[in-house]
């Protein structure tokens, strides 16, 4: 897959195209069935499929200081776009200066001129332009002017997760926020996953037997609500089954809010300075604190049985 930063990067000479555009956080089961149709849609034409987005979140422009958390930074987008087959990824810088083009000049400019569309696939709540003024119907409506016609797909509707509403990064993250990794995982299609640098620690985990990674997570990263997840630490390739805490550490009176994975049964891993990730498959209790270091590690123990079930069922 190709990976362009700007208009700038578009290679001279690009022809017709297949394009959708959105800020797609998360590659979740609804953007999944956009971008797959763009995908199909443009090998039966026999030209490339395209997506759009933009960096940074254009909340963060249009609104300083109201960047929604992420459900997954950019190059992993990248990576889940490219396995759906994704021939072009286009990133657009998103600044003041672009957040002011109408939607007329931001189809010219983005669609018409460089990108040469064909057709564009959308779901039916895009929006784009100066104070997102642009809307699907508006987008046909130029099309016809422009030589590109717009194809419109219907969101998904989730389960009992989501009480019947269509899937979007809005109602993953929501139930990211209360430790629903289960649901954000129904509307995700695979496990949350936040990312990365191990750091040093207080190493209490290591002194208890259960050494973890303490990951120092990406700026604006979606973070599971306080509690112990099972799921899987990944680095340098491999996946491991592990036992994940997230919050404060009330046990120890710590005050910094951190993400820990225990690989499970795993005492030999040094992972210090890597770049992980750590998938969430599951919650299974909020944080306590223990009367004595004793009972904490026999919580700890279950903890571990329980995740080691779960990870080997999942």
């Amino acid at each position: 897959m190709q990976r362009w930063r700007g208009l700038e990067d578009i290679p001279e000479g690009w022809g017709r195209s297949v394009v959708t555009i959105g800020s797609y956080d998360g590659v979740h089961r609804g953007h999944q069935l956009i971008i797959g149709r763009a995908v199909e849609r443009a090998r039966e034409l026999s030209v490339p499929s395209v997506v759009v987005t933009f960096d940074p979140h254009p909340s963060e422009v249009v609104r300083p200081g109201s960047h929604p958390p992420l459900l997954a930074p950019h190059h992993r987008r990248a990576e889940l776009m490219a396995e759906l087959g994704v021939d072009a990824l286009l990133i657009l810088p998103f600044t003041a200066e672009f957040s002011q083009l109408s939607p007329a000049d931001f189809i010219v400019k983005v669609l018409v001129d460089k990108l040469h569309a064909a057709l564009v696939v959308e779901g039916p709540n895009f929006r784009f332009g100066h104070r997102a003024a642009g809307d699907v119907a508006f987008l046909a409506e130029l099309g016809a002017t422009y030589d590109y016609r717009v194809e419109v797909i219907e969101l998904y509707v989730t389960g009992e997760a989501g009480g019947g509403e269509p899937f979007s990064s809005t109602l993953t993250r929501r139930l990211i926020a209360s430790g629903d990794v289960g649901g954000a995982l129904e509307i995700l299609g695979r496990p949350h996953r936040v990312e990365g640098v191990v750091v040093r620690g207080a190493q209490r985990g290591r002194e208890l037997g259960f050494p973890t990674a303490n990951v120092e997570t990406l700026p604006h990263t979606a973070v599971p609500a306080d509690g112990v997840y099972a799921g899987w630490l990944v680095a340098d390739g491999e996946r491991m089954p592990a036992a994940i805490s997230v919050g404060t550490n009330v046990q120890f009176n710590a005050t910094d809010r951190t993400v820990e994975a225990y690989a499970i049964d795993r005492v030999d891993l040094d992972l210090y300075g890597l770049h992980v990730a750590v998938d969430f498959l599951a919650y299974l209790r909020g944080m306590q604190k223990f009367d004595t270091v004793d009972d904490l590690l026999a919580q700890m123990a279950e903890d571990v049985k329980k995740c080691r079930e779960l990870t080997a069922a999942g």
